[in-house]
């Protein structure tokens, strides 16, 4: 490749990169304030269908795996290490239109913001409650809400604006 294109790949790489290092700081932040916070004590309430709430998660997503033991809170982190090493190795390497940098870069700020909780404290921090009526929503974080944007995101590439899709 001429040294221009790849310079313009760089750039765009590092662009991405920043998106992962602005929805980490996010994440990272807005635990702090939880964890230093009085909703560890009492939620608060913002609007009738959401508050603010203290949960520590000790497993993956909403739960899962939250009382299988030391072993699956090890795996977690071994697969977050490893798919977040991939998602930095294709950004680097594929040159993915921004729709799909967009989705991976806020995967990864997601996946890291939350892999930097359960190597620091063996667990996340989660603080987003929704609710309408007796319909409860598992509390999560902004990383986790990253994380569903991100995939979102990646999902409608693939269904809607992809080209040149093989048929199945």
């Amino acid at each position: 490749r001429p040294p221009a294109l790849m310079q313009r790949f760089r750039r765009q790489f590092f662009l991405w990169m920043a998106v992962v290092g602005v929805v980490f700081a996010l994440d990272f932040a807005t635990k702090r304030i939880v964890l230093a916070s009085a909703l560890v004590d009492a939620p608060v309430v913002v609007l009738p269908f959401f508050r603010l709430v203290f949960v520590e998660n000790t497993g993956a997503a909403f739960g899962i795996l939250a009382d299988s033991g030391p072993v699956a809170r090890a795996a977690l982190v071994v697969v977050s290490a490893a798919v977040s090493a991939v998602i930095v190795l294709y950004l680097w390497r594929a040159k993915p239109q921004w729709r799909e940098a967009l989705g991976c870069a806020l995967v990864l700020g997601g996946a890291l913001g939350n892999l930097a909780d359960r190597i620091q404290r063996g667990k996340v921090v989660d603080f987003l409650d929704f609710h309408i009526g007796e319909w409860h929503w598992p509390a999560f974080n902004v990383a986790d809400a990253a994380i569903f944007t991100g995939a979102a995101l990646l999902v409608a590439e693939i269904l809607f604006f992809q080209k040149n899709r093989k048929a199945l």
